[in-house]
């Protein structure tokens, strides 16, 4: 579940082990994604994949070192909704205007 900030901007927990999850509370295109808070965990199953619509990209990949990264996105969705995938030693924060 989206929380609401001042502007519009709102930020979005994804747990780890979650698959293409929706941000916001149905997304759309248009969207704006700011930035991910990706916390590796663990050294393996650790990757996150930012999907627009069918369109995935890799932002964490499998073996990245344990720790916290803040990725700059500044974006629209152009295909449809930001989903998030996490494997099971990654949870991310996600901000931006959500529909």
């Amino acid at each position: 579940m989206a929380v609401q900030l001042p502007y519009g901007i709102t930020y979005e927990y994804i747990p780890a082990s979650t698959t293409a999850q929706v941000l916001g509370a149905t997304g759309a295109a248009g969207d704006t994604l700011c930035r991910i808070i990706a916390t590796v965990t663990g050294l393996t199953t650790n990757s996150l994949t930012l999907l627009d619509g069918s369109t995935s990209y890799v932002l964490v990949p499998t073996g990245t070192a344990i720790g916290v990264y803040s990725i700059d996105i500044i974006a629209d969705s152009i295909n449809g909704a930001w989903k998030i995938t996490t494997g099971s030693n990654v949870t991310a924060i996600a901000v931006g205007d959500f529909s």
